[in-house]
């Protein structure tokens, strides 16, 4: 099934929506750097605002100090989470599972 040709617009309005969410996406992983928000809150927020819930649970993981690219691969490993997983993709137990493993 073909898409519609979007006019200019709709194209316009398309591009301010992503650039808002990437925005959002970036600030939420500033307020994890500095330690201003917890994993935690940031699953909570996940679960109505649709910016943040496309967010990459990687790039989640390596927003925290002292994880890099790595040691995110390992703790997803662990956690049995696929790299690819974006936060509304996580289940229940796979929250819960990252919030015990990173307050440890």
């Amino acid at each position: 099934m073909a898409l519609r040709p979007l006019t200019e617009e709709e194209r316009a309005a398309a591009r301010e929506k992503a650039k808002q969410a990437r925005t959002v996406r970036a600030e939420v992983k500033e307020a994890i750097k500095n330690r201003e928000t917890s994993i935690a809150d940031v699953l909570k927020r996940s679960e109505t605002d649709e910016a943040v819930s496309r967010l990459k649970v990687t790039d989640l993981l390596m927003a925290l100090p002292s994880i890099g690219e790595v040691r995110a691969e390992a703790i997803l490993k662990e956690l049995n989470i696929a790299p690819s997983r974006r936060l509304r993709g996580l289940g229940i137990h796979q929250r819960r599972a990252l919030v015990e493993y990173l307050q440890r």
